[in-house]
């Protein structure tokens, strides 16, 4: 457990994730969903609104935030920068040889998707790989924004604003 845990920490590391900032322009999200409850949906409008190209790859889909869906990472037209993954761990061996197919600079392993080996391979390859990390919290993080729906506000309620009330 001890090698899995220095595994985690060395494939989170803040330098590999503000290098990968200081070049992701284009970002692939493989399992992006047009359903607006997902994760994946609220991540890519996040960078989206902050001026990322966002290509969506889901089989599923045709279209997400008005961009066209492929179904899969050696269907895309452009170069991407980083692939930032979605999807249950066991899918993601393929979709590190996709990456490295299409020659993405980087592999981006949102939380719970966790693949160590595939990471590993990645990372051999030379792509800068994150894993068990989100993309959207790191990029607050780094780039000053964690009060994005609220966060970090120094207000802690459950009770809404005055303003904001009915008086229905």
């Amino acid at each position: 457990m001890t090698a899995e845990i220095s595994a985690l920490d060395r494939l989170a590391d803040p330098a590999t994730i503000r290098k990968i900032f200081s070049y992701a322009h284009t970002i692939a999200v493989v399992g992006l969903s047009a359903n607006r409850l997902r994760p994946s949906f609220f991540v890519a409008s996040y960078l989206k609104y902050r001026d990322f190209k966002i290509v969506p790859v889901n089989p599923r889909e045709t279209e997400v935030l008005g961009e066209r869906c492929y179904p899969s990472l050696t269907d895309l037209p452009i170069q991407v920068d980083v692939v930032d993954v979605f999807r249950d761990p066991a899918a993601v061996p393929a979709i590190v040889d996709e990456a490295i197919q299409i020659g993405a600079r980087a592999v981006w392993l949102q939380f719970g998707v966790v693949a160590p080996s595939a990471a590993e391979r990645a990372a051999e390859t030379g792509l800068d790989v994150v894993m068990d990390r989100c993309i959207k919290i790191e990029h607050g993080r780094y780039y000053g924004e964690m009060h994005w729906f609220g966060l970090n506000t120094g207000i802690v309620t459950s009770r809404r604003p005055a303003r904001l009330r009915s008086e229905a």
